[in-house]
């Protein structure tokens, strides 16, 4: 049937188009988008996905073995440095001539427990019991101590989901995304 212009029945046939496609573009958008980490970020640029990884991490099954428990992540002397999280500072203060900064973080569905974040070398002026927001600076990074130079340059990040179980940080964020150039 033929409809009237500005008659009621045809506006409201045009706010049910609009409305119908409203939905079907946000059901389209949220299928295809990727699903994002649970909001972490790289300490290093504040990026929910990794940005320059110069050694992975290598956790061993058992925490008495030999491994890499976080990854290093390229930045100078100097960079500032972000918390992965939200959290609280758990600790602050020196191990073994290393300046390091701990944060936990709050229980979620999949870590109950919570998380521990570490990062190493840092200097940083926060205290413990000290709220951090996600991307929040927490302190610059410091020089590596002499015994580990050229071994660990950059900042060391690690995560513990309890008191001897640690996972690899990078599980934290989003996958890094690639862009494939044509070849001229």
């Amino acid at each position: 049937s033929a409809c009237l212009v500005g008659s009621e029945m045809c506006i409201r046939d045009s706010f049910m188009g609009i409305r119908l496609t409203t939905i079907l573009c946000t059901a389209t958008i949220l299928f295809f988008t990727p699903a994002t980490a649970l909001a972490w970020v790289d300490p290093t640029t504040g990026l929910s996905h990794p940005t320059h990884v110069t050694r992975r991490a290598e956790i061993p099954e058992k925490n008495w073995h030999p491994g890499h428990r976080g990854v290093d992540l390229a930045a100078r002397p100097g960079a500032l440095v972000m918390a992965s999280g939200g959290g609280t500072v758990a600790f602050v203060g020196i191990v073994a001539g290393t300046p390091v900064i701990s944060i936990d973080h709050p229980p979620s569905e999949i870590y109950p427990e919570g998380l521990r974040t570490t990062y190493q070398p840092v200097n940083s002026s926060l205290s413990v019991g000290d709220s951090v927001d996600e991307g929040q600076v927490i302190g610059t990074l410091a020089r590596p101590v002499p015994a580990h130079s050229g071994e660990h340059d950059g900042l060391h990040w690690g995560v513990r989901t309890g008191p001897d179980a640690y996972i690899d940080p990078l599980t934290l964020l989003d996958a890094p995304r690639i862009r494939l150039k044509p070849v001229a």
